[in-house]
């Protein structure tokens, strides 16, 4: 099977979540989420793409990332999850599986899909209870404990500017696809009184 040529694009930026190994709670334990972060920063730092945005739950990490003009998204996506799964292995002596195999990507379109991706993202420990406030979750960059990377709003092809989305819910916040275009619409057949049916004249 070839692989998707959107992954391989550099330097678009991209809504992530990948998932645990069956769901399970590995983050849930404290010494395997700041290994998580502690990679996070690393590749970060290291270059291979641009950290916007990120939150790890117990069994799931979102992120928003941009990767570097070298490395692809599947690159980046490896990075992450094999350099964690290494070092958790390592630190806590075990060979579990840590990961699901895989990703789910969202190309983000325009600054308004930044944003939004960009709440959701922060409110994910609210709405799952873990926490009363954002700021709270230690393993979010809502804390503003991290250095994050300003998104350049060039960019995105519309460079819309987005409006506010403060006190919105996540029901608000659904990440559906694009809308398909509008199709034309049909008029209703007209009745046959309505038709004038040009009848064959009869032979004389």
């Amino acid at each position: 099977m070839s692989r998707l040529s959107h992954r391989l694009a550099p330097s678009c930026t991209y809504f992530v979540t990948t998932k645990t190994w069956q769901n399970r709670a590995i983050f849930q334990v404290t010494e395997n989420a700041e290994v998580l972060v502690e990679c996070l920063m690393k590749y970060r730092d290291q270059v291979a793409y641009l950290l916007h945005e990120f939150v790890i739950m117990p069994n799931h990490l979102h992120l928003l990332l941009t990767p570097s003009e070298t490395t692809s998204l599947e690159e980046a996506m490896q990075l992450i999850k094999g350099g964690s799964s290494f070092l958790i292995h390592k630190q806590r002596e075990t060979k579990m599986e840590i990961w699901q195999p895989g990703f789910y990507e969202w190309t983000i379109r325009d600054f308004e899909d930044f944003e939004v991706k960009r709440l959701y993202i922060r409110q994910n420990p609210v709405e799952a209870h873990l926490v009363e406030r954002l700021e709270d979750w230690p393993y979010s960059s809502a804390g503003g404990k991290f250095i994050l990377d300003p998104v350049e709003i060039k960019r995105f092809a519309s460079g819309a500017k987005a409006p506010s989305l403060a006190g919105r819910s996540m029901s608000e916040l659904k990440l559906r696809p694009p809308k398909k275009p509008s199709e034309p619409k049909l008029r209703p057949p007209k009745k046959p009184s309505e038709l004038k049916l040009g009848l064959p004249e009869k032979a004389s």
